[in-house]
């Protein structure tokens, strides 16, 4: 029997019949070799299943989870969580490609951490769909003076106020997991709502090396959230109502009004005016309105293009 720590990977497909038996296949290739890996796919309506299923006779120690309904990526995670005995967690998209040592280097990085931190984070290069190099997650960020430096330690003031955190290439505690009851399945997505609950509670560590290879679509990497109609930007402010609750002090405040503030101008721009005024709303309770929610809302109120013209700034200042 393995004295290594067992890892659990969640592999979360849908409709990713043309990248899923790659992502698989990613971590049957790792050199750590106690893994449980559990495959779930979210009711597909192409033929993922059809690809996972030979991949799972092949190797039965894998349990595939195909779900009888499409229940959306925090329950579909959820329900894997329920079967996941490791020690530490990854929730792998099916069209994401682990590198063979990345479970390997993670977990002797956590070993070599406090046994307060509860999650790993690394560096990722983003791919298209055919699996060309599109740039690298932590040279853009700097490049583009998003960040100077990656935070890592406690970083709840940090994941209110910016992003640097790629999502996939987090390994997590399962305690991290249990203590905050997995994803909350009332919102669209997952990650920004895990950051902030689990940071207030867990150190983060960051390992300075590319070890997962993310795919994306070039043409939606900084603009997908904000498409009028999304989901994901009311779950941001629901998230950031959340968030009020875990300040403690004022300077954990002004870090959530710089999170509101940004939505706000983002939905603003956007053309999503019901969530600019929850947005608002929530800024005039934390802090009062400041000049510049003045200027917004003066600008939104002239008749030109905003979203097309907020598209095109974004795809000038963060995909170029």
């Amino acid at each position: 029997m393995s004295t290594e720590p067992l890892v659990s990977v969640v592999c979360l497909c849908y409709n990713h019949e043309r990248f899923v038996a790659e992502a698989i296949q990613s971590v049957l290739n790792q050199t750590y070799k106690n893994i449980q890996l559990i495959v779930v796919d979210d009711f597909s309506n192409d033929n993922s299943v059809a690809v996972i299923e030979p991949l799972v006779q092949k190797n039965p120690t894998i349990d595939f989870m195909p779900l009888p309904k499409n229940t959306g990526n925090c329950r579909a995670f959820n329900s894997a969580l329920t079967k996941v005995k490791g020690e530490y967690v990854i929730d792998l998209a099916a069209d994401d490609v682990m590198l063979p040592e990345r479970i390997e280097k993670q977990v002797r990085y956590f070993q070599n951490l406090d046994e307060s931190f509860g999650v790993v984070f690394t560096n990722a290069d983003y791919i298209d769909a055919e699996g060309k190099f599109i740039r690298n997650h932590t040279e853009h960020l700097i490049s583009k003076k998003l960040i100077n430096q990656v935070p890592q330690g406690w970083v709840f003031r940090d994941v209110l106020k910016q992003y640097f955190i790629c999502s996939p290439t987090m390994m997590i505690k399962k305690i991290v997991l249990d203590k905050l009851h997995g994803y909350d399945e009332e919102l669209a997505y997952e990650d920004f709502d895990f950051w902030v609950r689990a940071s207030r509670c867990f150190p983060f560590a960051y390992q300075d090396e590319t070890l997962t290879r993310v795919r994306r679509n070039i043409k939606s990497m900084s603009s997908g959230e904000y498409q009028q109609g999304n989901k994901q930007l009311y779950s941001t402010y629901l998230i950031c109502r959340k968030a009020v609750l875990l300040c403690r002090d004022n300077a954990d405040q002004q870090a959530l009004v710089c999170r509101v503030r940004y939505e706000f101008k983002q939905s603003v721009f956007s053309g999503n005016l019901s969530e600019a005024n929850l947005f608002a709303q929530l800024e005039k309770e934390l802090a009062g309105h400041n000049i510049a929610f003045f200027l917004y809302q003066f600008l939104s109120w002239m008749p030109l293009p905003w979203p097309w013209i907020r598209k095109q700034y974004h795809h000038w200042r963060y995909s170029t």
